[in-house]
C-alpha cells in the first residue's frame, strides 16, 4: 500500500469521527435536557458525555501527532445536525422510544468507526495511535451494551407510563 495514501485516509477518518464525536455532544447535550422519566438513561448520558470529551481529545492527540488539526467546518455542521436532530425527537409524543433506537444505531456506528481506524492504523504503521482509539473503542462498546440491555427496559416503562396517562415521552 503507498503510505501517502494510506496516512492521507486515515486523517480524513480522524477528522470525521472527530466530527462525529461533536455531533455526539450536540445530540446527547439535547437529550439529557429531556429524561426526567429515565433516570438511569440520563446518568449514563452523562457519564458517556464526560467519555465523548476525552474521545475528542485523543482524537486531537493523534490528529496532532501526525501534524495535523480537526475540520471546525465539519466538527459546527455535525454538532449542529445532532441538535437538530434530538430537537425533532423532542417534537414526538415518543420521544423516549426515538431517541432510544437512534442512539443504538449511532453508537453502533462509532464503534464501527473506531474499528476502521484501528485498522487503517494498523496498515499505515501508526502504532501510537492505536491504544488511543482501542480505549475509545472500549467505551463505545460499553454504550452499546447499555443500549442493547436498557432498550427493552425502556419500552416497557414508555408502555406503563403511557397506559397510566402518565408523562411517558422523555
Amino acid at each position: 500500500m503507498e503510505q501517502d495514501t494510506v496516512r492521507h485516509i486515515f486523517i480524513v477518518g480522524l477528522r470525521d469521527a472527530h466530527a462525529v464525536e461533536n455531533q455526539a455532544l450536540g445530540i446527547m447535550d439535547r437529550q439529557i435536557e429531556h429524561l426526567a422519566q429515565y433516570a438511569e438513561v440520563e446518568a449514563r448520558l452523562r457519564a458517556h458525555r464526560g467519555e465523548t470529551e476525552r474521545q475528542i481529545d485523543r482524537l486531537e492527540t493523534i490528529l496532532d501527532t501526525l501534524g495535523d488539526s480537526p475540520s471546525a467546518i465539519k466538527d459546527a455542521a455535525l454538532k449542529f445536525s445532532g441538535s437538530v436532530a434530538a430537537l425533532a425527537h423532542a417534537l414526538s409524543p415518543d420521544e423516549i422510544v426515538k431517541n432510544s433506537l437512534a442512539n443504538f444505531a449511532f453508537e453502533n456506528f462509532e464503534v464501527a468507526t473506531y474499528k476502521s481506524l484501528i485498522t487503517m492504523a494498523q496498515a499505515g504503521g501508526f502504532e501510537a495511535a492505536i491504544p488511543l482509539l482501542e480505549e475509545s473503542l472500549r467505551e463505545e462498546q460499553a454504550m452499546v451494551a447499555f443500549l442493547d440491555e436498557t432498550l427493552p427496559v425502556i419500552i416497557r416503562k414508555f408502555l406503563a407510563l403511557r397506559s397510566e396517562g402518565a408523562q411517558a415521552s422523555h
